[in-house]
């Protein structure tokens, strides 16, 4: 029998000024099902969904909700027809509670005024519990990492009566066990008829979860069938117009000399006497689940927290790390995990992104050296093949590719010696995660030392030299490049957490 068609998408065309960001595309999506929706960053996915959301009101096509045609001018018009949406973008108040933030703006109330902060309370405790979540209903969104606020912005979808919920990258910073509750929700949702739309660049969740796919490229439909009828190369060929054999390139040979010495270094209950070495040229994955500590131990050789023990050398010197500005000086960069917040300045252009933090080296007597700025900035692009109409751009609106590469661009103008990534291809497509790694492996072979950290293992395993496995705020071990495999990795971690 064939599942009920809940929405169907027919013939949707948008167009911004000079550009067709969707041509002609069509997709039905059914009850009890999870449809992957993908493509590179560009395709369309995003804008396709805006308008399914009612974020996008002017277009052209059909929207068709249970065989009547709908037109949606807001999002509260997509919660009339059962549609919700947990955007890519993170939407809460830092300074509000998870219950505040779940019920922001559809609060219970006490009479017809009051809030009932305690029925509030009780239903966020409620749905939470549901989930297996365990956090406190009371905590401030700003006092949560980007895994947690995920989550919350996945719970307040899912706390709505909807038959179709579109997720945008909803793993992108959850861990395995967080991914797995939140897939379980999700497989148990679809029994009861619900309709999910899966985004994600994670290809393996999308072989793992959906039942059936589109694949959009350039803005125009490409396929749509059953998941079960194609495999990850077919799909990937669909995305990006041409076969990959492999995405991961060759990684350079490791240098001979030490560039960095870590011994026993901590701070107070975070991590614990972590030592490690890292070469000249040398790529130094370190794995762990989240909250291992890996995050914490790269925040401190960049200056964002203070060790209180251990040492730090650098080219056989010992260094002081009190602060970021020693660390820059020091010839150590970093690109952080959430690059919206503190990677890049979105509503500033790409040229001011990548000289702000580099105002001394651009700088006469406090006055920008216009010429050397232009000069230093289109060179820049043109190394990393930023992809943007100019330098003037803002980088709030390239695809997250461009926006990372810039991220990497204003570390690279200085004559840095050690880079620090930490998830540095989390939420791009497939085909810029290629020219990432290729950036990476050319970095290397100038001699740069790397330390990469990521959530995807199959990142860590192909682009590392070696791996420093990380748990409860200890390096476990170090695994040369003959040695590392995921199950030796999930080995180290799961006997670390049986000696506890």
């Amino acid at each position: 029998m064939e599942k009920e068609t809940i929405i169907e998408l027919k013939n949707i065309r948008k167009e911004f000024p000079g550009v067709v960001a969707l041509d002609n595309v069509n997709m039905k999506i059914r009850a009890s099902e999870v449809h992957a929706l993908v493509g590179e960053n560009g395709a369309g996915k995003s804008t396709l969904m805006k308008i399914l959301s009612g974020t996008y009101s002017n277009y052209g096509g059909s929207v068709i909700c249970k065989g009547e045609e709908i037109h949606m001018k807001c999002e509260k018009d997509a919660f009339k027809y059962g549609i919700s949406i947990v955007a890519q973008e993170l939407n809460y108040v830092s300074e509000l509670s998870i219950a505040e933030n779940l019920f922001l703006g559809r609060e219970p109330k006490k009479g017809k005024v009051f809030v009932n902060k305690a029925e509030r309370l009780k239903e966020t405790q409620r749905l939470l519990d549901e989930m297996g979540l365990d956090y406190n209903p009371r905590e401030k969104m700003g006092n949560l990492n980007v895994a947690q606020r995920q989550m919350i912005e996945i719970l307040k979808s899912l706390s709505r009566d909807s038959r179709v919920i579109i997720m945008d990258e909803p793993t992108s910073a959850l861990t395995s066990k967080e991914s797995e509750i939140l897939f379980s929700k999700v497989n148990e949702l679809k029994q009861k008829g619900i309709a999910f739309i899966f985004i994600s660049h994670r290809l393996e969740e999308v072989f793992e979860l959906c039942d059936s796919y589109t694949v959009l490229r350039d803005g125009k439909w490409i396929a749509s069938g059953d998941i079960k009828d194609v495999d990850t190369d077919k799909l990937i060929a669909m995305m990006v117009g041409r076969d990959i054999k492999d995405i991961y390139p060759p990684i350079p040979q490791i240098g001979k000399d030490i560039r960095l010495e870590v011994k026993n270094l901590g701070r107070k209950d975070v991590f614990q006497k972590v030592s490690f070495q890292v070469h000249k040229g040398e790529i130094f994955g370190l794995a762990g689940m989240v909250g291992a500590g890996r995050s914490e131990i790269v925040e401190t050789l960049f200056g964002l927290a203070r060790a209180n023990e251990g040492e730090i050398i650098l080219d056989g010197k010992p260094i002081k790390i009190r602060s970021v500005k020693d660390a820059i000086q020091n010839g150590i960069a970093m690109v952080t995990e959430d690059r919206r917040t503190y990677g890049f300045v979105g509503v500033r252009s790409i040229s001011d992104n990548i000289i702000l933090p580099n105002g001394d080296l651009f700088a006469k007597g406090g006055i920008w050296d216009k010429k050397k700025v232009q000069q230093k900035v289109a060179k820049i692009c043109k190394r990393l093949s930023v992809k943007a109409p100019d330098a003037n751009t803002l980088v709030g609106n390239l695809s997250g590719g461009n926006q990372q590469k810039v991220v990497l661009a204003k570390w690279l103008v200085r004559n840095i010696k050690l880079l620090i990534l930490d998830e540095p291809t989390r939420g791009i497509d497939v085909g810029a995660k290629q020219e990432i790694y290729s950036l990476i492996t050319e970095f290397a072979e100038q001699g740069l030392a790397i330390i990469l950290i990521s959530s995807d293992m199959p990142e860590v395993l192909s682009m590392s030299h070696r791996v420093g496995v990380v748990g409860g705020g200890k390096m476990l071990g170090i695994l040369d490049r003959n040695e590392i495999s995921q199950n030796k990795i999930m080995k180290m971690i799961v006997e670390a957490k049986g000696d506890e």
